[in-house]
This record gives structure tokens, C-alpha cells and sequence, in this order.
């Protein structure tokens, strides 16, 4: 195998440094060594330039070489340099964004959120009824907004009847009463909604709080909030917070 490329006829170039930037090799050695020497775009530009300067001492004056193409190259791994320092500031950008996400999901400890679900328990505090907080969300704007409240035998015992509400989360503020105005036994029920929505008749869905008691950091930088009610809810199941 050739070990020296000539350039003109002033002198020698290494053909380990040839091969080291154009990526290609003659033995298993040569390219363990071009893996090892060129895994950034740091050390190719370092040999790069290397080359050219080499090239440019011992090029035949009489017939210059076309330096168009190095030149080319060379830009391009200017470009691969950026998109690498890119990366990593993309990565850092995202490590701060984590922990600052991390750092509002632990803010919410103690706070009341809204997360998808369908029952609520009536007991008393102070001498007076309370109830879970609920709502409903709608996808749209939606008429004719009722939710029916269900006791644990089945029996509706009660329909809240909203009217108009816009698209979005909707909290009910409702005193635990039953269609007569008899104030509920305590215990868990079930909450339901229909709507019309854009003329059709529809099901949002509803939703409960609970009181956020810890947070889980995950692996893929988001949260998991613990709630009262036992149950793990990611940030994003949060409808709302009160």
C-alpha cells in the first residue's frame, strides 16, 4: 500500500493524515485510529486545516491547486461544529426548563386541582355540609349543561342544571342538597354531565379535586402529582386549580 501522497513537486503528504479526513482507511489499524481521531467535528477541522496548509506549502506553482473544493468541505464541517454546539445548548436549555417545571410542580403542595374523575363525597366541617369540589369540561361552546348527582344505590338525587357555558373547564359551586332541598347524607356519589355542543347532544367529561399532597419527578422531566383522594395524576391531567 502507497504511504505518501506527493503534492506537486516541492515534497510529501502523509497519507494517514488523507485518510484521517477523508474518512476512509487501509487497514483495521488506520481505522481504529481515524475512529479514535475523528469522533468530533473539533479534531476533523483541526486535521482539515492540517491538509490544507500542507496541501498550500507543497503545491506545484505552476499548476496551483483548485482549493474550491476544500474550501467546500471545509464549510461544511464549520457547519457540522454549529449544529454540535447547538445540541448542547439545546440540552442545557431543556435541563433548566426541567427544573424549573419540577420547581412549579412542587408549589403545588396543599393547593386544590381539578383531575378527570366522577366522584365526590358529601361530609360536614364546622357544623355545615361540604362537598368535593367538581366540574365539567366542555369541549365547546355548549348549551343545555346538566349534571346529575347519584347516590351509591343508583337513585339520582339531584340535577344541576348550568345552561350556557363556554368551551373549557367549568367548576360547579353546589350546596350537597337533594332535588327538594333536603341536605344530602354523608357519603360518595356520582356525578354525570350532558350537553349540546354545536347542535348534537354530548358527554363532557367531569371533574373532581383533590388536595395535591407530593410530587413525583419522572424520568422524562415531567411530574406526578399525589393527591388526597389516593390517586398519582400527571401535570397534564390537571384541569385546574382552585
Amino acid at each position: 500500500m502507497t504511504t505518501n501522497t506527493t503534492i506537486g513537486s516541492a515534497g510529501t503528504l502523509s497519507q494517514t493524515l488523507l485518510n484521517n479526513v477523508n474518512g476512509t482507511t487501509g487497514s483495521s489499524t488506520s481505522a481504529t485510529s481515524t475512529s479514535n481521531n475523528s469522533t468530533s467535528a473539533a479534531s476533523l477541522q483541526s486535521t482539515f486545516l492540517q491538509l490544507l496548509v500542507t496541501q498550500l506549502q507543497n503545491q506545484d506553482p505552476t499548476n496551483p491547486m483548485d482549493s474550491s473544493q476544500m474550501t467546500s468541505q471545509l464549510a461544511q464541517i464549520n457547519t457540522v461544529s454549529g449544529i454540535s454546539q447547538l445540541n448542547t445548548t439545546l440540552t442545557s436549555l431543556a435541563t433548566q426548563m426541567t427544573a424549573q417545571q419540577q420547581q412549579q410542580s412542587a408549589n403545588l403542595i396543599g393547593t386544590t386541582v381539578l383531575t378527570p374523575g366522577s366522584t365526590v363525597t358529601v361530609g360536614s366541617s364546622n357544623g355545615s355540609d361540604t362537598i368535593t369540589p367538581f366540574g365539567v369540561t366542555l369541549s365547546g361552546a355548549a348549551t343545555n349543561v346538566q349534571v346529575t348527582v347519584t347516590n351509591s344505590s343508583g337513585q339520582v338525587v339531584n340535577t344541576i342544571d348550568l345552561g350556557k357555558e363556554a368551551a373549557g373547564t367549568v367548576p360547579v359551586s353546589w350546596n350537597p342538597v337533594d332535588a327538594s332541598g333536603n341536605a344530602l347524607p354523608a357519603g360518595n356519589y356520582t356525578i354525570s354531565a350532558t350537553a349540546t355542543i354545536a347542535g348534537a347532544a354530548a358527554t363532557p367529561a367531569t371533574v373532581t379535586g383533590a388536595v395535591v399532597e407530593g410530587v413525583l419527578p419522572q424520568s422524562s422531566g415531567s411530574s406526578n402529582l399525589i393527591l388526597s383522594n389516593g390517586s398519582t395524576v400527571g401535570m397534564s391531567s390537571v384541569a385546574g386549580i382552585l
